[in-house]
């Protein structure tokens, strides 16, 4: 029993050890610290504002998009040879190299821009890295319990986490990242001599990320291992490939898997989309600096720790199904607001000049947003292990990445399209409320228990 227990806690200690990447790196740090160096950069090319602002969310949002069919095309393929193999762990530690290294790279964006698109490429390199990484570690969830707990230990596994990105994010606000004033949130110089002007303290969110996840990815190599009684067949490239077809073909035959890994490929795309540009969202139509985003951050983050804490609860009395629907319902609200809301307006009922009311409501969104996608995140990852065949984990968490991410492209490509095409970042947001509406379609031909049976019958 003991064994087991520490070989969940090792387990979840890769979501704490990986979460910065997404909390501070993707979302509210090195995002929008990336949007508003694209945005200068593209202003000193002769864009007027409203374009540059476009064209830096289109420069974003492309990167995200190419990163995402990478992964789509590589992860059922890993997936099977692991399965094959009967080794998860190698996958795991070569991809926490890259993950490392590129997150530890991102120190050299100066605010001049000169790097800008090298920097992206380095970025969304680290993204797929920590995103194949952690396909091999759901491919590990299922062995961990019965499907009932299951459901608590994804939630759990999720919201441990979340308060590492919160835990992660208070320090970088209150000793590194600086405002345009200089200064830490509680207003400290920048620790160990950091140039503010150079805007060091922000940019050294890189090798803080690569730090973190070096450290508290011990225990995870400590305490969980590969199944030394997991069979072991072919790693030939043929073979591999023909059986992942064999299992593409019998994907067809059963419906609720394939409902649910169609409509979770559009709902997880459109909730990708949020993660990806609230922070641009905040930077370029609020005009929040960075310590602003970073606090925005913290209360997303809490509010998702705890919730999807509380959403594994009810994963485990209702199941996965319920959970989802609810959560996917509040942020197609969410998205609503986004795309009604400006710094002069709310739905078109104008604002006084200097109104806090959008920051407020955009702070209430971000508490959504974290609760909500945090419930998705894992009573999903729950769901998926409930259509996964007990021998081939690796290989379903695989098809679950390849979904979603075979359509990865999608929302940041739409968004593209839309922002170009109005000039405008809020209207940019409209196609993931038509992503969400998409996904929750296809949820009503899912099987709230999975199709397990169906798939020992066949």
């Amino acid at each position: 029993m003991a064994v087991a227990k520490k070989r969940i806690w090792g387990w979840m200690a890769f979501d704490w050890a990986s979460q910065p990447f997404y909390t501070l790196g993707l979302t509210f740090i090195f995002g929008p610290y990336f949007a508003v160096v694209a945005t200068e950069y593209f202003l000193g090319t002769g864009m007027e504002e409203g374009a540059a602002k476009a064209q830096s969310q289109a420069a974003w949002s492309f990167g995200q998009t190419i990163a995402g069919l990478m992964i789509a095309f590589t992860a059922p393929f890993l997936g099977a040879f692991a399965d094959n193999s009967g080794r998860k762990m190698p996958w795991i530690a070569f991809f926490s190299v890259i993950y490392v290294v590129a997150a530890f790279m991102l120190w050299g964006l100066e605010p001049d821009g000169a790097t800008i698109m090298l920097t992206l490429f380095i970025f969304y390199v680290g993204f797929f890295a920590a995103e194949s990484a952690l396909n091999f570690v759901n491919a590990i969830l299922p062995s961990l319990g019965n499907d009932h707990e299951v459901g608590r230990i994804s939630g759990s596994g999720a919201a441990f986490g979340y308060w590492g990105g919160v835990t992660s994010l208070f320090i970088m606000l209150i000793f590194f990242a600086e405002n345009e004033q200089g200064v830490t949130f509680v207003g400290f110089a920048p620790a160990f001599g950091l140039d503010p002007d150079m805007r060091e303290g922000t940019r050294f969110v890189g090798p803080f990320i690569a730090i973190w996840y070096a450290i508290f990815i011990i225990p995870f190599f400590m305490f969980v291992r590969d199944d030394p009684k997991a069979e072991k067949k072919s790693t030939r490239l043929g073979a591999v490939w023909g059986e992942l077809l064999e299992t593409l073909r019998a994907v067809f035959h059963r419906k609720s898997l394939l409902n649910f890994l169609v409509g979770s490929m559009f709902y997880r795309d459109a909730l990708n989309a949020l993660y990806a540009f609230g922070g641009v969202y905040a930077a370029l139509v609020l005009d929040w600096q960075t310590t602003q985003i970073g606090v925005f951050g913290i209360i997303a983050a809490i509010a998702a720790a705890i919730t999807t804490w509380l959403s594994g609860l009810a994963d485990a009395r209702f199941g996965p199904k319920p959970v989802i629907r609810v959560a996917v319902w509040v942020l197609i609200m969410v998205s609503a607001v986004i795309i009604g809301m400006s710094r002069e307006a709310i739905f078109g009922v104008p604002l006084a000049q200097g109104s806090g009311v959008p920051d407020l409501v955009f702070y209430i969104c971000g508490v959504c947003i974290g609760g909500a996608g945090g419930a998705v995140y894992a009573s999903s990852r729950s769901m998926m292990v409930r259509h996964t065949h007990p021998e081939r984990p690796a290989e379903a968490f695989g098809l679950f990445a390849l979904t979603g991410k075979a359509t990865a492209f999608l929302a940041p490509a739409l968004i593209t399209v839309f922002t170009i095409m109005t000039g405008n970042v809020q209207l940019g947001f409209l196609p993931v409320i038509f992503l969400f509406l998409i996904g929750l379609l296809l949820l009503r031909w899912v099987n709230k228990d999975g199709d397990r049976a169906e798939w020992s019958a066949s």
